[in-house]
């Protein structure tokens, strides 16, 4: 009669924290995870609280508020926050909330302002924060402007890139940064510009989009553009790596130590990884002839052929850094069965549109790619969801990103629990 399947509640939404901690103790390691953790929404909120509201997350790039009262929004689960550019430079975070009655102070994804105004009772705050005034309350006995400041959010930057945290005493931001700016900061992304900013909401798990991410496994079957230019390999201690990928690896660090360009592998536990590597030999940029999609080389790069820097760092980002331009990527989670992916692709800030680069030739690769990507993870969604679903076997050698990425996502959530 075929194979027997134990079919389970995947939705029950009475799960504890001490089920879900059971389900972790209980999964076998070199298997996908339940179903639970995928649809759940008892997972999914113990996940927010526990993981995107305490971990260190990418949220945007200085280069996008260079000047004094500039600022981003974007929204953790349930929790609107803004960053912005202080009067001495700085970039501070505050959760979007006035300490009137709630409503945000600022409005739209990006903006400039003078001062913080909250547009539903002119209540005034600095860029510091500092409550400047509050539409009469002042008046009112017993009232000091002293105890509502906007609540503040943890803020780090390494060469550009803004990670925040809103836990009220985060985790130390590790030695990563140290051995990660040298190799951002060649980019110099104070000095560049998002020249395109694309949101795809996809109709599937954050970890499916991750777990996608972290393998190409599925890359000969599914991305024929971007395989113009990635070689899926980022270690010659891969066991697929063949002798020409090996030299070719050989031959490019040799060049760039020549030029000063660190390309090393480093990592910061599973959580944080960057490593250099070639694309395919006679190509500089994921374009769709691999010729660089910009005129104006990204930084202070000696050379257009900088293969492409990886840089992940989890839960919510994976980049690409090349020569001519940055492919960014930030995941935020929406719910159990959606997720919001943004990707900027980033220049120089001189680059002229038209002139230095045509935006649709700079993002077809990606593109292409990205609605790949979502396919994929939707239909992963649709057969989880189905009572048929039980985990199955990770490859040992495709696919030990992912294997890495559950371990640490695991890992991670458990002892929150």
């Amino acid at each position: 009669m075929g194979n027997t399947i134990t079919l389970t509640n995947i939705t029950d939404p009475s799960l504890s924290r001490e089920d879900v901690k059971h389900l972790i103790e209980s999964r076998n390691t070199a298997y996908s995870l339940p179903a639970p953790f995928y649809n759940s929404q008892a997972v999914f909120d113990l996940e927010m609280q526990e993981i995107f509201h305490k971990s260190w997350l990418f949220a945007a790039l200085s280069c996008e508020i260079p000047k004094q009262g500039n600022y981003v929004t974007l929204e953790i689960g349930r929790n609107p926050i803004f960053l912005v550019r202080d009067k001495d430079g700085s970039i501070k975070g505050y959760h979007n909330v006035c300490r009137h009655r709630g409503h945000k102070v600022v409005l739209g994804e990006t903006g400039k302002v003078a001062k913080l105004v909250c547009p539903y009772h002119q209540w005034t705050y600095e860029l510091n924060g500092d409550l400047l005034f509050a539409n009469s309350m002042e008046q009112t006995e017993g009232f000091d402007k002293k105890e509502f400041s906007l609540a503040p959010i943890h803020v780090e930057t390494i060469a550009g890139f803004i990670f925040i945290s809103l836990a009220d005493t985060p985790e130390p931001f590790g030695d990563f940064k140290a051995k990660a700016e040298p190799y951002l900061a060649i980019h110099d992304l104070d000095n560049a510009k998002v020249a395109i900013e694309k949101h795809i909401v996809e109709d599937a798990n954050w970890k499916l989009v991750i777990e996608n991410n972290r393998e190409c496994y599925h890359c000969n079957g599914a991305h024929p553009e971007l395989l113009n230019s990635l070689i899926e390999f980022d270690d010659t201690t891969d066991p697929r790596a063949t002798d020409e990928f090996k030299a070719l690896v050989n031959k490019k660090a040799a060049d760039w130590d020549l030029l000063g360009v660190p390309h090393h592998h480093i990592e910061g536990g599973l959580r944080n990884r960057i490593v250099r590597m070639p694309l395919l030999d006679g190509t500089v940029a994921m374009t769709i002839d691999g010729k660089r999609a910009c005129n104006k080389l990204l930084g202070n790069i000696p050379d257009e052929d900088m293969g492409s820097m990886r840089f992940l760092h989890l839960p919510n980002s994976w980049n690409h850094f090349q020569g001519d331009h940055l492919v960014a990527f930030r995941v935020l989670p929406l719910g159990p069965e959606k997720t919001l992916v943004t990707t900027k692709w980033v220049v120089h800030k001189d680059a002229v549109e038209g002139l230095d680069y045509d935006p649709e030739r700079l993002s077809f690769v990606w593109d292409q790619t990205n609605v790949q990507d979502q396919l994929l993870a939707e239909r992963s969604q649709a057969g989880i969801n189905s009572k048929a679903y039980k985990p199955g076997p990770y490859h040992p050698t495709y696919e030990f990103g992912v294997v890495n990425f559950i371990d640490w996502y695991t890992d991670e959530f458990y002892k929150q629990l």
